[in-house]
């Protein structure tokens, strides 16, 4: 009886019906035959109970659970799955349509490989002892040193037993050194072959080692450094660049690269567009720094520069190069944008396919003739208009496009004022006549009447010896050099009035 006398309510159980409680019977009751045969048939009669929770533990999967322990464990396992659609739920909730979602699976009840449906054929090779893959190594020498009796006597410097222990010992080799996949095989390897596969692994693991200590700091052969292809990066996705497409060629100081070309603010983009990446390896510029320290528009930053900042002046020195040569409608590359030492220029051209050099180009001999004359003519505006010389020029450095010589690389490229300016400008003219003679051009001219059409300084040839010339060239260059320093220092602004492209703030990195 409840406090308000009503009669007591048996409240109902969460796992279905209960059964009725069974009567009191005394031991000799239980072991009677027709007790068990009752007992049989209540047991019978049990699934027919509607819970779901008996129709779970009753199923076919559980037909042989009869032991108490089974039945909790399937209960169990049931409350855990449950409590995991619950987890699901709330990690669903949780995350929303947020792109960055948190997960909740460390906090499952069942761990996510006990649901996989995962086949219980597959094998794991990795786990198992008897790998098919595995190659059989070869039988190794006892530690006495030789096999068998008499006649029949095999030393460990057998050359047979020596090839297979050299084969198994490739294994020992580096990872990054390819030996191959000897299955099967009945491989020997001499010893003169394997010591010369192990010290080709050894310099190749030095050479690795040297390269991996550098690659943050300097761009190799046909590849940039992080840092520069970060800044190639900004200028795709500033829209300077549509794509960059691949190496069009290397030389001792620069990478060029060509890329489609985008839009700037300020100018115009070509549609197709070169990349030269100076290279940021200090030791090829260790013997080219007289090219510059001696140069009076760069003279007083060259000395407050440190060696990694000097290539980006070279970069800025071709720029301003190229700006006199475009002014004196002199062909060559139009700079389209400087950012520290990568240098946007126009491609010179058609579809992706570079001009050629004149070196490789093949011309007849009136279109030779005709090369000749407008290399002699590109010169002298190039000393006369320009106030340049090219420093570097060769059959290298001068492409055929449309008819007509252009002009490359001029980075190196210094005024007459130079202390060295009048021997470089010799040099020119003798890499110049000697091409164009080599190439049966007669009417190509001299290396003294060269430099004379050129300079105009009109120096006496006399008996043609070179002595004598470059005597006559090195007085003047140092009545030169006494007169700019009664002048006194020649500097030149870095915003120049040559109508210099844009140029991008040098900011330390």
């Amino acid at each position: 009886m409840d406090q308000t006398g009503g009669t007591a309510v048996t409240p109902k159980s969460p796992w279905g019906s209960a059964a009725p409680a069974a009567p009191t019977c005394s031991l000799a009751d239980v072991m009677s035959e027709q007790l068990a045969t009752q007992l049989d048939e209540e047991n019978n009669a049990f699934p027919a109970l509607t819970d779901p929770a008996a129709d779970l533990l009753l199923s076919d999967e559980a037909s042989d659970t009869t032991s108490d322990l089974m039945l909790a464990k399937m209960l169990q396992m049931q409350f855990d799955r449950e409590f995991d659609d619950q987890l699901r739920r709330e990690e669903k909730k949780f995350n929303g349509e947020s792109k960055v979602s948190i997960s909740f699976e460390n906090y499952r009840m069942v761990h996510p490989y006990e649901d996989s449906d995962s086949s219980e054929d597959e094998v794991d090779w990795q786990d198992t002892r008897h790998d098919p893959y595995r190659a059989d190594k070869p039988q190794t020498t006892p530690r006495r040193g030789f096999t068998g009796k008499g006649k029949n006597i095999t030393t460990k410097h057998d050359e047979e037993t020596c090839g297979r222990k050299n084969t198994a010992r490739m294994d020992n080799f580096a990872p990054e050194v390819h030996v191959g996949d000897g299955l099967g095989m009945d491989l020997k390897l001499s010893n003169q072959v394997f010591n010369s596969l192990k010290q080709h692994c050894y310099s190749e693991q030095r050479r690795s080692a040297r390269l991996h200590e550098k690659k943050e700091h300097s761009t190799a052969e046909q590849a940039v450094d992080p840092r520069t292809r970060l800044l190639m990066y900004k200028m795709v996705n500033a829209g300077v660049l549509e794509n960059i497409n691949g190496c069009i060629s290397t030389g001792k100081e620069s990478v060029v690269f060509h890329a489609d070309g985008g839009s700037l603010e300020e100018q115009p983009v070509p549609g197709e567009v070169v990349l030269k990446v100076f290279k940021t390896t200090l030791n090829e510029f260790k013997n080219r720094d007289r090219y510059i320290k001696d140069d009076y528009r760069f003279k007083e930053r060259f000395s407050k520069l440190n060696p990694r900042k000097v290539i980006r002046l070279w970069a800025e020195k071709e720029m301003h190069n190229l700006a006199r040569m475009k002014k004196a409608e002199i062909p060559c590359p139009e700079v389209v944008l400087l950012k520290k030492h990568i240098l946007v220029m126009s491609f010179i051209g058609k579809d992706h396919v570079p001009a050629p050099k004149l070196k490789d180009v093949v011309l007849s001999s009136e279109d030779m003739k005709n090369a000749f004359y407008q290399v002699l003519h590109l010169m002298q505006l190039l000393y006369q208009e320009c106030n340049l010389v090219h420093a570097d020029l060769s059959e290298y450095n001068m492409l055929w496009h449309e008819g007509k010589v252009w002009l490359i690389d001029v980075s190196q490229s210094i005024e007459p004022t130079h202390p060295h300016g009048l021997e470089f400008l010799f040099r020119d003219c003798r890499n110049v006549s000697t091409f164009f003679q080599k190439r049966g051009v007669s009417e190509a001219m001299s290396v003294y009447e060269l430099f004379n059409a050129v300079s105009g300084l009109n120096i006496p040839v006399g008996a043609e010896e070179e002595a004598e010339f470059m005597a006559e060239i090195v007085a003047l260059e140092k009545r030169n050099e006494d007169h700019v320093q009664k002048r006194g220092k020649k500097t030149f602004p870095v915003a120049s009035e040559d109508g210099d492209p844009p140029l991008e703030p040098d900011a330390d990195d």
